[in-house]
């Protein structure tokens, strides 16, 4: 899968995810767009899955349209991600277009 994360997702997380193609919002040089309009331009580029810290996005966004799968990571703490990998992997694995994750930490 085509993975994208947002600004305050941590790289590192994307050492776990050796079978998914990931890029960073700031890699593709989109770091400076809102969340809607990142949204589409990463569906228009043909991203799978969204991984984000921004837990309000649920509410900021008309989601149910979306053909990307949006995964919410519920901190930006690495060590507390880092502790709790599997869960992060389960969530992009699962996903479907159009899905709302969140994933919590210990």
């Amino acid at each position: 899968m085509r993975v994208l994360f947002d600004q305050g997702t941590p790289a590192p997380l994307r050492d776990f995810l050796h079978d998914h193609d990931v890029a960073t919002a700031y890699e593709q040089g989109w770091s400076t767009l809102r969340n809607g309009e990142l949204l589409s331009v990463a569906e228009a580029a043909g991203f799978e899955v969204f991984i984000t810290t921004d837990k309000q996005l649920k509410h900021q966004q008309r989601l149910a349209d979306r053909s990307l799968a949006i995964v919410v990571l519920a901190t930006t703490s690495w060590p507390r991600i880092r502790s709790a990998t599997s869960r992060v992997v389960e969530a992009i694995e699962g996903a479907s277009p159009g899905s709302y994750t969140e994933v919590d930490f210990p």
